[in-house]
């Protein structure tokens, strides 16, 4: 994934979480709004009723229109214009609260006008368990003779508990977003590990190729010195110091290249070339080392039409990856089979092997980056698990369908279908 589109995802997360974090807490607070407007507007009409209740007891006209007047948020003063009954008082205050369904503790008090202070109040509690005896303390209000004050100190949690579900709504948001800046900070930290370790290797890589040249050309000159051709031993050395020279140069190629499908720098230098010739010409090139370890390469190219159009080097280095995979994962002599036929406008190139095989649930996975089949008593098998990645790039890049078909101690099959 390229660092632009990484930077757009993060920029479009994080406006997103913005957005569903405001519009969580404009509604919790709305809700929290209503819900206290709704107790608010039940606390007057219970204390009025209250109010009324009294005047009646009293038994008194009522004239007063508005007799709660609210000093604060939890703080509410009734005019009652006569003595009040503290007992009388509570006993209404516990019906009218109960009809309008507060279920909330409060403390009340009344105002005595001999000490001008507020007394004969009490704390009362929707919890059994709960004992308070010491009342807080209620202020007074000099406008009126007769009142009573009703405080609610627990209003501010009793109305929280009313939204609950949308508390843990919002909790388990948080706890969402917050899972999705960590996933989002360790993709980013991962992508930027990632890009290190791909320069490191795409370095590395480059770095070897000097040396991997300079090892070439010295194993050449041994090779055409007379004086080394008539010692075998020293012969053979310098043949070793070249095939290994070849094969450290080939892996480094498939680090380069698969870096390169990566980046999306692969590009394809199509031509016009007969598989049927290229098929020859790699065999050739590894029928002599199959058979110095007793194997052995055979061919039924029945392909009439085999003209198609592909990069060459690619195409070479597919056989030159299934070949070599077949000669690795083998318990036996190897003996590999390359079939080319032609049906419905279409070319099929077939390679199989009487090795090891593939167990089934690992054949979804031998196209996957550094995946290595696990290989039972064979331990003695090297390589970066890049192979079969590369001929999935390369396949895909050219538009080719191929699959694998595959036996545990079979043997395999890996087809191709290229259109010609």
């Amino acid at each position: 994934m390229k660092n632009r589109t990484i930077r757009n995802i993060a920029i479009l997360g994080s406006i997103a979480i913005a957005g569903v974090i405001s519009v969580q807490v404009y509604w919790i607070s709305q809700a929290l709004n209503l819900q206290q407007k709704q107790f608010q507007e039940s606390v007057f009409i219970s204390l009025k009723r209250v109010a009324e209740r009294i005047s009646d007891y009293n038994k008194m006209d009522f004239p007063v229109k508005n007799p709660v007047k609210q000093i604060s948020s939890d703080y509410y003063i009734v005019n009652v214009r006569e003595a009040i009954d503290a007992n009388i008082l509570k006993l209404y205050l516990n019906k009218e609260f109960h009809k309008s369904n507060i279920q909330t503790d409060y403390e009340f008090a009344i105002y005595d006008c001999s000490s001008d202070k507020m007394v004969y109040g009490e704390y009362v509690s929707f919890n059994k368990k709960q004992r308070v005896n010491k009342l807080g303390k209620l202020p007074k209000y000099d406008e009126f003779i007769y009142y009573f004050g009703i405080n609610f100190p627990k209003q501010t949690s009793y109305l929280i508990a009313g939204n609950t579900l949308w508390i843990v709504f919002s909790f388990l948001l948080l706890i969402t977003v917050s899972f999705f800046v960590y996933a989002l900070n360790i993709i980013l930290r991962q992508k930027r590990l990632s890009e290190l370790q791909k320069d490191f290797i795409n370095n590395m890589t480059h770095e070897f190729k000097t040396p991997i040249s300079t090892i070439n050309i010295a194993s050449d000159v041994l090779l055409r010195d007379e004086l080394i051709k008539k010692n075998n031993d020293l012969s053979n050395y310098a043949q070793i110091i070249k095939e290994q020279n070849e094969r450290l140069n080939w892996q480094v190629e498939k680090v380069l290249q698969t870096t390169e499908i990566e980046q999306g720098r692969m590009k394809l230098k199509k031509e016009k070339i007969y598989l049927n010739e290229s098929v020859r010409s790699v065999v050739a090139s590894v029928k002599l080392n199959l058979e110095t370890k007793g194997g052995g390469i055979s061919t039924n190219l029945d392909a009439k039409n085999d003209l198609i159009e592909c990069d060459k080097l690619h195409l070479t280095n597919i056989l030159y990856n299934i070949i070599d995979n077949a000669i690795k994962y083998s318990n036996k002599n190897p003996e590999i089979i390359i079939e080319t036929s032609e049906m419905e406008g279409f070319l099929y190139l077939n390679i199989s092997d009487n090795g090891i095989g593939i167990a089934e649930e690992h054949i979804q996975n031998v196209k996957n980056k550094f995946f290595r089949v696990p290989t039972g008593k064979v331990h003695n098998v090297k390589g970066f698990g890049l192979g079969l990645y590369y001929v999935s790039q390369v396949c895909k890049a050219h538009h080719w369908h191929w699959e694998i078909k595959s036996e545990k101690e079979k043997g395999t099959s890996v087809l191709f279908k290229i259109k010609n």
